[in-house]
């Protein structure tokens, strides 16, 4: 996108939230797009914007002041927010997965595309549910998805923040010719996670919550279709790839952490190797130059006790996957720690990104 060109326009459903801040946050200077909208539920519709979070500002980037005054929108309200944008972020929670698809579909059905960070739309056969740095091929279903929906928009969503602090390390090594047949993970996920205000406090201080409603079945799940291919207009996911998760909340305020034993379903590279692919592994956000994309993907730590959430979940303005503690399984082939930062790469970066990947690919103008 030309740095001359005007800048596109978006709405932001769910702005009052945890995820809804950090869009706006990381929003207020972006080079191709300009927050036009911020929309919440029927029940804040009409608030201004700095009342309604300024006392439970959550992003550790300073508030926008420039959006203070605006006017809440209700995020319902289609054809007043339609025209006025070409895009939406989605990251709002309504009461059922049917209804938050109705409203994303008819978004898409006004002309809108629509970048969504819920899970309504994970599975749906021609939507795309997409890490940049992965699948960035799968955006290609899009003219697919509109034709067979007689839309003008788009829909194209993000995958659940638990996966994202090791699959990218994943994909590197199949990448590079390796294939993966089982990965057992336990992942150690922020508190940011649960949104604000979150698990209460008396629940987490000192003390680890061994269940997060739903995790596990995404965390085990949606790499198949990220992996996946697409053949007559649909999505097929990866076969040949097993993976067992446990999901665990801990106190800790900012960054999922990932414990990962991975088998090897043929060779199996040597530990320096790996550690060479993957600080060699770039991809196609780092080669159209997108804004958000960080200029390396995957940062490997040599320290024995790294990555840490506190001190490593900002390397690449938040947007990197941080690795460290390659070592050899005794029970599988390999194991290694990873981190990601959930509410930036997990969450508003990740969207954004996707964004930007769609708006490369000219699938919004």
């Amino acid at each position: 996108m030309s740095s001359n060109t005007k800048k596109i326009p978006v709405a932001i459903l769910g702005a009052t939230g945890m995820v809804g801040q950090q869009y706006v946050a990381l929003l207020a200077n972006h080079p191709w797009f300009e927050v036009a909208v911020v929309a919440a539920s029927t029940r804040s519709a009409g608030l201004r914007y700095g009342d309604a979070v300024l006392s439970r500002w959550y992003p550790e980037i300073p508030f926008p002041d420039s959006l203070k005054d605006y006017l809440l929108a209700d995020a319902l309200d289609i054809k007043s927010i339609a025209p006025r944008v070409k895009l939406v972020f989605s990251a709002l929670e309504l009461p059922n997965k049917e209804e938050l698809q109705e409203l994303e579909n008819a978004y898409a059905q006004a002309g809108v595309a629509v970048v969504s960070n819920a899970s309504a739309h994970r599975w749906t056969n021609d939507v795309p549910m997409i890490i940049p740095e992965i699948n960035h091929h799968h955006a290609d279903i899009i003219p697919a998805q509109r034709q067979q929906r007689g839309w003008n928009g788009l829909v194209a969503v993000k995958p659940n923040c638990s996966i994202q602090s090791y699959l990218t390390p994943l994909f590197a090594l199949m990448q590079a010719g390796y294939d993966i047949s089982h990965v057992a993970v336990t992942t150690l996920q922020a508190v940011s996670g649960a949104g604000y205000p979150g698990v209460p406090s008396l629940d987490i201080i000192d003390n680890i919550i061994p269940y997060i409603g739903g995790e596990e079945e995404k965390t085990e799940q949606e790499p198949l279709k990220i992996l996946g291919d697409i053949r007559d207009g649909r999505f097929f996911q990866r076969e040949g790839l097993t993976i067992s998760a446990h999901c665990n909340r801990v106190p800790v305020r900012d960054g999922h952490t990932a414990c990962v034993s991975v088998k090897f379903a043929g060779a199996k590279p040597e530990l320096a190797r790996i550690i060479d692919i993957w600080n060699a592994f770039r991809s196609a956000p780092q080669e159209l130059g997108l804004p958000s994309a960080p200029t390396q993907p995957i940062v490997y730590l040599d320290e024995t006790n790294r990555p840490q959430p506190k001190k490593d979940r900002m390397r690449q303005q938040g947007m990197a996957i941080n690795v460290g503690r390659l070592r050899a399984c005794p029970v599988f082939d390999i194991k290694f720690v990873g981190l990601s930062h959930n509410t930036l790469r997990g969450a508003a970066g990740g969207g954004i990104l996707n964004a930007e990947l769609l708006v490369s690919k000219g699938y919004i103008k």
